[in-house]
């Protein structure tokens, strides 16, 4: 039986977190936010006890429970990632729900949420602390990069490549063989055919860069 785990973060993605947790059968120790509002509060039945840099929780990572970092931020969460490695040399578990369908010919890193509904098929790659959200599907051999954000219903075609901290909206449709660049954002709903800069934003159908 997998440790419990320890959430780092308590909101939205914190509370999804658990979700597909709980989906598996995994006991979640605590959550820790950064939040005054948030601590000592309780969140679906789970405690958020303290910040996110709180060692005499994390002391416990690695020896008692596990981790998944679900901070909203994302560049908060690359330090957290970051924090847990050089400090406790673990690195977070990944959060994949029982209703999703990840081939066993995916190869995943780690970190990674992966929600209710979303299907990873086989010879796919992705990296580490992404988010991909419900019901998105990413195809066959396709490419994802670490710190990357697939929204809810987002389609990533086979042999897509999706480099590092790129975001997909809700809806969003990647046709196969583009290239999504690093830090680009693709809006909510678009379909996008050609490739697509490192820190653009495209948006529509077919997609086209917003200046």
């Amino acid at each position: 039986m997998q440790n419990p785990v320890i959430i780092l973060g308590a909101q939205k993605l914190g509370t999804a977190a658990l979700d597909i947790f709980n989906s598996n059968n995994v006991v979640v120790y605590c959550f820790l936010d950064d939040s005054k509002d948030l601590q000592q509060q309780e969140l679906n039945n789970v405690s958020v006890m303290s910040g996110t840099e709180d060692g005499e929780f994390l002391k416990l990572i690695g020896k008692k429970c596990d981790v998944f970092v679900a901070v909203e931020d994302s560049a908060a969460r690359k330090g957290l990632v970051k924090m847990l490695k050089d400090e406790y040399k673990v690195v977070p578990v990944n959060a994949i729900h029982k209703f999703s369908a990840v081939s066993e010919f995916a190869w995943l890193g780690h970190g990674n949420m992966v929600g209710a509904g979303a299907i990873v098929n086989n010879n796919t790659k992705i990296g580490n602390n992404n988010i991909i959200e419900s019901r998105a599907l990413i195809d066959t051999t396709a490419a994802i990069g670490d710190n990357v954000q697939i929204g809810a219903g987002a389609i990533i075609n086979s042999e897509v490549v999706v480099e590092e901290g790129a975001f997909s909206g809700t809806g969003a449709v990647i046709v196969s063989g583009v290239k999504i660049g690093k830090n680009a954002r693709v809006g909510a709903g678009s379909v996008v055919v050609a490739n697509v800069p490192a820190k653009a934003t495209v948006f529509g159908n077919p997609a086209a860069p917003i200046k």
